[in-house]
């Protein structure tokens, strides 16, 4: 079987494991499905049978400069007023030709960036 053939999920380093739970389950609203390595971790199932699994590394949490992962929307604007509703806030970056709610139109789809507590990078896009 080529790694093409199978499924892969984000991984993302946090400082705080509960800081992290208390984010992706109450701001985002995700479900744990699983906690492994003695409640070191949790995962997260998403859209059909992926996955998000958080794990505590202060040292690595928050370090990368790249988005983690991207969840596929159907309708950005709405999303983005439920998560904002929330508390989230979504990133404007230099050089990027974003609108005012930090929306970029690639013309074959629409893209919007947030983080979480420690600085990791997620997406939500449309098209």
């Amino acid at each position: 079987m080529s790694l093409s053939e199978c499924r892969i999920a984000a991984v993302a380093a946090v400082s705080d494991l509960d800081r992290a739970r208390s984010f992706f389950e109450g701001t985002l609203g995700l479900s744990p499905v699983d906690s492994g390595a003695g409640g070191e971790e949790v995962v997260y199932a998403c859209g059909e049978g992926t996955g998000l699994m958080v794990y505590p590394s202060p040292a690595n949490a928050g370090t990368g400069s790249a988005t983690l992962g991207c969840w596929s929307v159907k309708d950005l604007g709405s999303e983005m007023e439920a998560l904002k509703a929330r508390g989230v806030e979504f990133e404007r970056y230099e050089g990027f030709d974003q609108d005012e709610n930090g929306i970029l139109d690639m013309g074959d789809g629409r893209v919007a960036w947030f983080t979480d507590p420690d600085g990791n990078t997620f997406a939500l896009a449309e098209g």
